[in-house]
C-alpha cells in the first residue's frame, strides 16, 4: 500500500512568481513529482547531486586501490598471485552484500542515513588495511570496506535521482556513477605518486582519510530525499522547509501525494520487482549487470597485475588501468548524451558491442612491443564498457518507481556483485593460465553476452526523455 493518502479528485495547480524563482502550490494537497519535475533546478538540489557524486568518487578511488597495491605487496611479501584472489573476492562478497541490503535500509529508514553510514564504513576499514600484518587480515577488512563501498552506490544513485528535475535526470545519475571510473583514475594518479613514497600502508591509509572527512561533511550538508520524506507523514513539516529551501512554498499543512507514482505502487519490496510486467525486465537487468561487474571488475582488480605478468613497469601498468577509467569517464558521459537523445536501447547496445569488439582487437598486439597502442586501446575498452555500466543504473531508475527503487537498482548491483565476485578467481586463473590473450578474451565475451540481456529488456527510456517513466 500507499503511504500517501488518497489525492484529491483536483490537483493543487503550481503558481509561478514572475518576479523570482519560486514556485507556490495553491490549497493542500501538493503532488511531490510535479512539485520536483516542475521550476528551476535549485541550488540546493544541485548541492545534493554533487555531494552524491563525491560520495562515488571516493567509493571509485577505494574500491580500486587494492588493484595498485596487489603487485607491491606479491613483491614485498613474495607470496603468489593466486593467494589473493580471497583478497579480492571478500570485497567483492562485503559489496554484494553492501548493495543489497543498503537498498533495503535506504527505502525503510532514508536515503542519507544510508549514503553517510556507507561512506563512513569504508572509509574506517580502508584506514585499517594500513595496519594489516598478514593476507588474511586484509581479506576481513576488505570485507567489511566493501560493505560500505557497495551500499554507497545504489544510495547515492537514489539520492541523485530523487533530488534531479526529469528534464535533467538521466544525465544527472549517469554523471553520479561515471564518478566510480573517475575515482579510479585519481587513484591511479595518487598510487603512482604514493607508492614510491610511502609504499602500500600509506595508499591505504590516505585512502581511508578521504571518506572519513567527507562522512563529516556529508552528516553536516546532506538533506534527505524529498519524495522520500513526502511518504512519511511524521516528516512532513520537515518536507515543507525542504521545499522553501528549493524555491519551492507549500502551505504548512500540505498534504502530499505522488500522482505520478501511485498507479505503479500496488505492491512494495522485492516481489514489487517481478509485477506489472517488471518481471523480464528485472531478470535482464540483474543477468546485464552480472557479466558487466565482471568485466569492469576483472580489469579494476587484476589489469595491472596483467599487465605486470607480461614483463611492465608497476608504474606503466598502473597507467594502463587509468586509462581505462579515463576511458570510461567519457564513454559514460557520452552515452548519457545519447540516451537522452535517442533513448537507451540503441545506445546501450551498441557500446556493448564496442566493448566486445576492442577487447578482442587488443589481442594481436604484443603488451612489451605495442605498449602503447594497447594502452589506448585498454581506454577505447574502458570507454565502451563504463559507458554501459554507468547507464545502466539510469536504466533502473526508469524501470522501477519510488517506492522499490532504491531495492530495484541495489539488487541489480547485488546481481553485478556476484559476476565481479567471480571475476575475483576467473582472473587470476586464466591470467595465470592463459596469459593476455586469454584475459581479453574473457573481457570480449562477458560483454557480448550483456549485449544479449539489454536486448532483452523491455522498457528501455524512450528516446527524448531524460527521465524515469513515471
Amino acid at each position: 500500500m500507499s503511504h500517501f493518502p488518497p489525492a484529491p479528485a483536483a490537483g493543487a495547480a503550481p503558481l509561478e512568481d514572475a518576479g523570482s524563482h519560486t514556485v507556490a502550490y495553491g490549497g493542500k494537497a501538493v503532488d511531490i513529482g510535479h512539485a520536483l519535475d516542475e521550476g528551476p533546478y535549485a541550488l540546493l538540489q544541485r548541492i545534493a547531486a554533487v555531494l552524491a557524486a563525491l560520495s562515488i568518487v571516493v567509493d571509485g578511488f577505494d574500491s580500486q586501490l587494492i588493484g595498485f597495491a596487489i603487485p607491491v605487496l606479491i613483491k614485498e611479501w613474495g607470496i603468489t598471485r593466486n593467494a589473493f584472489a580471497p583478497v579480492v573476492a571478500a570485497g567483492l562478497i562485503g559489496m554484494g552484500l553492501g548493495s543489497a541490503f543498503a537498498g533495503v535500509f535506504a527505502d525503510r529508514f532514508g536515503r542519507r542515513p544510508a549514503v553517510i553510514g556507507s561512506v563512513l564504513v569504508f572509509g574506517a576499514a580502508t584506514c585499517a588495511i594500513s595496519l594489516a600484518p598478514n593476507v588474511g587480515t586484509i581479506a576481513a577488512l576488505r570485507f567489511l570496506a566493501g560493505l560500505g563501498i557497495g551500499g554507497a552506490l545504489p544510495t547515492s544513485t537514489t539520492i541523485t535521482a530523487e533530488f534531479t528535475p526529469a528534464r535533467f535526470r538521466t544525465f544527472a545519475v549517469t554523471a553520479t556513477i561515471v564518478c566510480v571510473p573517475l575515482g579510479g583514475m585519481l587513484a591511479g594518479l595518487f598510487a603512482g605518486q604514493v607508492l614510491p613514497a610511502y609504499g602500500w600502508r600509506g595508499l591505504f591509509f590516505a585512502g581511508g582519510v578521504l571518506p572519513l572527512l567527507l562522512g563529516i561533511v556529508l552528516f553536516v550538508t546532506l538533506p534527505e530525499s524529498p519524495r522520500f520524506l513526502a511518504r512519511r507523514e511524521g516528516r512532513w513539516p520537515d518536507l515543507v522547509r525542504l521545499l522553501a529551501r528549493m524555491g519551492r512554498s507549500v502551505p504548512a499543512d500540505a498534504v502530499f501525494t505522488d500522482l505520478r507514482e501511485q498507479s505503479a505502487e500496488k505492491h512494495q519490496g522485492f516481489a514489487a520487482l517481478f509485477r506489472d510486467g517488471r518481471g523480464r525486465d528485472t531478470v535482464a537487468i540483474w543477468g546485464a549487470f552480472f557479466m558487466c561487474l565482471l568485466a569492469v571488475y576483472a580489469a579494476f582488480s587484476w589489469l595491472p597485475a596483467m599487465l605486470t605478468s607480461e614483463g611492465l613497469s608497476v608504474s606503466l601498468a598502473g597507467y594502463g588501468l587509468s586509462a581505462y577509467n579515463l576511458g570510461g569517464v567519457i564513454g559514460a558521459l557520452l552515452c548519457a548524451l545519447a540516451i537522452a537523445r535517442y533513448g537507451s536501447r540503441w545506445p546501450l547496445l551498441l557500446c556493448c558491442a564496442g566493448g566486445a569488439i576492442s577487447a578482442w582487437m587488443m589481442l594481436g598486439l604484443g603488451v612489451k612491443q605495442h605498449t602503447g597502442l594497447l594502452i589506448l586501446g585498454l581506454g577505447l575498452h574502458g570507454l565502451f564498457v563504463n559507458a554501459v555500466q554507468s547507464t545502466m543504473y539510469a536504466l533502473c531508475a526508469y524501470v522501477y518507481p519510488t517506492s522499490v527503487r532504491a531495492t530495484g537498482t541495489a539488487s541489480a548491483l547485488a546481481f553485478g556483485r556476484i559476476g565481479a565476485i567471480l571475476s575475483a578467481f576467473a582472473g587470476a586463473i586464466v591470467i595465470t593460465a592463459a596469459g593476455a590473450p586469454g584475459y581479453l578474451l574473457m573481457l570480449g565475451a562477458a560483454m557480448a553476452i550483456v549485449l544479449v540481456a539489454l536486448a532483452l529488456v523491455g522498457r528501455h527510456i524512450p528516446a527524448g526523455m531524460s527521465s524515469y517513466r513515471r
